[in-house]
């Protein structure tokens, strides 16, 4: 794509360089010759030393630049052209892309003006700074070509670009122009040819298309990257009638509607087309079928469904990249019958199935193959012998289940890269002899393949051939890849094929989970280019090589789960640039090396879990500032833990989590150079299972140091480390109590203390870190009620096992002062038990129905009203007697 690009800007860098000379204002090249006598105007020659003086020239690019006697004549100056009849200044082209490097710009000087018959200035990756667009530049009204991509301007859009009317090339990409109001400015330049303004924020220029149709002459339009909203219907009615359009790059935007489509099918004379990475959806139009002379058509990364369209009136495609989309249905060889120029073929990543016949032959020769998880299988497809061109080949997860053609491999004698991953792929690479000319890519991972290594492979600089089923021992050919991984296999014997000169091109190392056996040899010093050793999961042993500390430029060493013994060697210390060091699960025994900490400040993860290793920490180990996973469980480790874990940045700083180790290596795309990117991952225990972290490892920050002999109290600074998500102190001595502090550590996801001989209550701030969600405090000495709160009543009571005077929810075990306020509050129930809001209620309840009961009987039923009345009379007279009667007695008993 870059390579089409740049062929149209220097058709048209030529083609103005006619007119110019057609003009009369022609570039006089001739006077590069020292004998011809110079006319450079000194007003000029003083703006171009101005002009110098605002640039910061680190390669002395400009040396020829300068005020000598022999530097007088402006003309004969690097990068700058006159015209040979009238000595002016036409021509001032610093771009990156001439002989020009490593230029800044500080400023651009007024006196610049002074260049008034300037008609080219190509100032293309100089860095401004972010520098507002300068505004003299729109008095350079004799400017035909402006070229001012990558030179980081920013500000508001140069609107003033509109008083250059002569323009007919105008590139202003990759610049910083932020807030774009109006492109009012563009239907000004009614000669421009060539429009770049990729980068530009046009996300509030919603009639962006229709300044572009104002445009009549215009033939290369890109707006890559400008967050252009969906064109307006309305703006249809502008379209341009002269039909010139032939390079359209709309990539990176909002289009979501048809109407882009629409737009397009006004030009048929279009050979470049790119809509990648954009909202459009549904299926792809018939317009395209109209298109005769596209060549280059981008459709990658949209929501485009439906099937194929009819691609047979493209006569001249020859890049076809429609990868990661929702296409689906068959795919025949007719689809293909009238492609005779296509070149590259990109299909990746939709539902299409590809039923083409056995004996099809294709009328194209593909440099590039692209059809991951599309379905070709369960045969392996026989067309591809015919292409004997190609350089990348990528047919992956598409369902083959065959044995691998013995042709396939003098077909793809020129591939640069191979994918043939996730198929179930048979056979052998026995009695090969063919060979790859430069191949530095091939993937043949997840398959079934079978024998010995070919010797055809010994050129490739990227290979993968991982998690297959490949035995015996490693050919020293593989050596000259700087990428290999052999890693999930079966391949046994030794590694003394390190020793070999071939090896000095190894970047990347991976023959993990493999049988390999015996002793790593000591003749590691030629490895200088070595980044990333992985030999984890393999019966190697005795001692790891001192000469490991001459691969300098070492960045992961992972040499877990062997059988490794003796100490860390010393010079593993010249090793500065090291970040991930596994050497858990092995025999390595001696005290934890000081030097970990003072010469090797770059790590991110150290695991030197289920070794030998004795004596205490060292406290150099808290100078491990970047330190984010520290595992030394499961050794003899014994004393306090140091006090100075707060220095633990990493851990202790809220900073933006990262990747641990990302390498890249370099791979040949579509005759680019593009990079692989390859992450490290880590195997460790997390809560209770061994669980293994890639994506995410950079989030799972974590401290193990059980099972160990350590002793003493849990400093209280550990509580410093706010980022930790993991503290294993488990199977260890230590005593004291747990600091009342530890609520701190709010990014706690696991927490173990259990298994050592801890006493105290269980602090109340442990209850208030939300995001626990593993918790063991099991076999210490803690006493008291577990406090009170959703968090810590949450967990098993086997979390609290083993310790006797602990009580409280989750427990059954009831604490003492719980059971005395149970006491309490019965007998003051027992005191006041009629008094109670029941009491109350029925007593009320009572009234009302005995009150009603009688009354309303009373007042209802008039016999029972006659008897109520008699007997209250009855009563009376009773009462009335009884107290006469009394009162008779006293006062018979009074007189006496």
């Amino acid at each position: 794509m870059q390579g089409h690009e740049r062929c149209l800007k220097l058709f048209l860098a030529f083609a103005l360089l006619l007119l110019q000379y057609a003009q009369g204002g022609e570039v006089d090249h001739s006077q590069r010759d020292t004998n011809v006598t110079r006319r450079c105007i000194e007003r000029e020659r003083q703006a171009l030393l101005a002009f110098k003086r605002g640039l910061v020239d680190k390669s002395d690019s400009l040396s020829s630049w300068g005020s000598e006697a022999q530097k007088q004549d402006c003309c004969r100056w690097i990068g700058v052209y006159c015209s040979n009849q009238t000595g002016h200044v036409i021509q001032l082209d610093l771009s990156y892309n001439s002989e020009f490097y490593n230029l800044q710009g500080k400023m651009i000087s007024p006196k610049l003006i002074e260049l008034q018959h300037l008609q080219h200035l190509d100032l293309t990756e100089i860095d401004f700074n972010g520098s507002q667009f300068p505004k003299l530049f729109g008095s350079l009204t004799n400017l035909r070509y402006l070229a001012l991509s990558s030179t980081n301007f920013g500000g508001k859009f140069p609107s003033q670009v509109g008083n250059l009317t002569n323009l007919v090339y105008l590139d202003l990409s990759g610049n910083d122009f932020t807030n774009v109001e109006n492109l009012d400015c563009l239907p000004l330049l009614s000669l421009l040819r060539y429009l770049d303004l990729s980068s530009a924020n046009l996300s509030n220029v919603f009639d962006w298309l229709e300044a572009v149709n104002k445009l009549p002459e215009l033939t290369n339009l890109a707006l890559k990257g400008c967050d252009l909203p969906s064109p307006i219907l309305s703006t249809l009615s502008y379209i341009n009638s002269s039909k010139s359009l032939v390079s359209v790059d709309l990539s990176l935007n909002h289009l979501s509607t048809s109407s882009i489509f629409l737009w397009l099918s006004n030009y048929t004379s279009l050979v470049y087309l790119d809509l990648s990475f954009n909202l459009l959806a549904g299926s792809i139009p018939d317009v395209f079928g109209n298109m005769g002379s596209l060549a280059h058509l981008y459709l990658l990364h949209n929501q485009l469904a439906g099937s194929l369209p009819n691609l047979t009136n493209l006569s001249s495609l020859g890049f076809l990249f429609l990868s990661n989309n929702q296409l689906s249905g068959v795919i025949s060889g007719i689809h293909f019958s009238k492609l005779s120029k296509l070149h590259v073929m990109d299909l990746s990543s939709n539902s299409l199935v590809l039923d083409i016949h056995a004996d099809w032959i294709p009328p194209f020769q593909l440099d590039s193959i692209m059809l991951r998880s599309c379905k070709m299988g369960p045969d392996f497809p026989k067309w591809l012998q015919t292409q004997i061109s190609l350089s990348y080949l990528d047919i992956s997860d598409a369902g083959i289940s065959d044995i691998l053609p013995s042709w396939f491999w003098s077909s793809c004698r020129n591939v640069k890269f191979m994918n043939l991953t996730n198929n179930h792929i048979r056979g052998t690479f026995a009695n090969l002899t063919l060979e790859f000319s430069n191949s530095p890519a091939l993937d043949l991972s997840s398959n079934q393949l079978e024998g010995p290594i070919p010797s055809f492979l010994s050129k490739a600089s990227y290979l993968d051939l991982s998690s297959n089923k490949l035995e015996g021992p490693i050919p020293s050919v593989l050596l000259k890849a700087s990428y290999l991984d052999l890693s999930n296999n079966k391949i046994s014997g030794s590694i003394s094929f390190l020793c070999s000169g071939a090896a000095i091109r190894l970047g990347f190392l991976n023959l993990s989970t493999n049988n390999v056996s015996g002793l790593v040899p000591d003749c590691l010093t030629h490895l200088e280019s070595l980044v990333m050793l992985d030999l984890s999961y393999n019966a190697l042993s005795g001692k790891i090589p001192t000469t490991i500390g001459s691969v300098f430029q070492i960045e992961t060493l992972k040499l877990r789960s062997n059988r490794f013994v003796g100490q860390l060697p010393s010079s593993l210390k010249n090793c500065t640039s090291l970040r991930v060091v596994d050497v858990g699960d092995n025999k390595l025994s001696g005290p934890i090396p000081e030097w970990l900490g003072v010469s090797l400040k770059n790590l991110v993860i150290l695991m030197l879990w289920s070794n030998h290793f004795n004596g205490s920490l060292p406290s150099q180990l808290c100078h491990l500032i970047r330190i984010q996973n520290l595992d030394f469980s499961m050794n003899n480790i014994s004393g306090s833990i140091p006090p100075c874990l707060n220095n633990l940045t990493a851990l202790s700083q809220k900073v933006h989590s990262s990747l641990t180790s990302v390498h890249t290596f370099p791979f040949i795309y579509v005759k680019k150079k593009r990079y692989y990117l390859y992450e490290d991952d880590a195997t460790f225990i997390w809560k209770g299972r061994m669980q293994m972290y890639k994506s995410i490892l950079g989030f799972v920050k974590r401290i193990d140091l059980s099972s160990n002999r350590l002793t003493g109290e849990i400093p209280s600074e550990i509580t410093h480390l706010v980022e930790l998500v993991s503290l294993n102190l488990s199977g260890n001595q230590l005593t004291g109590q747990i600091t009342p502090e530890i609520g701190n550590l709010q990014s706690l996801d696991a927490l173990d203390l259990s298994r050592n001989q801890i006493e105290g209550r269980i602090p109340t701030s442990l209850s208030r870190i939300d995001r626990l969600s593993f918790l063991d405090l099991s076999f210490n000495n803690l006493f008291g009620e577990i406090p009170i709160g959703t968090q810590l009543q949450g967990f098993d009571p086997s979390v609290y096992a083993g310790n006797p005077q602990l009580c409280g929810p989750p427990l059954k075990k009831m604490c003492a002062d719980q059971n005395v306020q149970t006491d309490l509050s019965n007998q003051d129930k027992d005191k006041d038990e009629l008094i109670t809001l029941g009491f109350y209620i029925s007593m009320g309840l009572g009234f009302a129905a005995g009150f009603w009961g009688v009354c309303g009987t009373l007042i209802f039923k008039r016999s029972w009203r006659y008897a109520y009345f008699k007997f209250l009379n009855g009563l009376n007279d009773w009462l009335y007697v009884r107290v006469a009667m009394i009162k008779r007695q006293l006062k018979d008993m009074f007189n006496r």
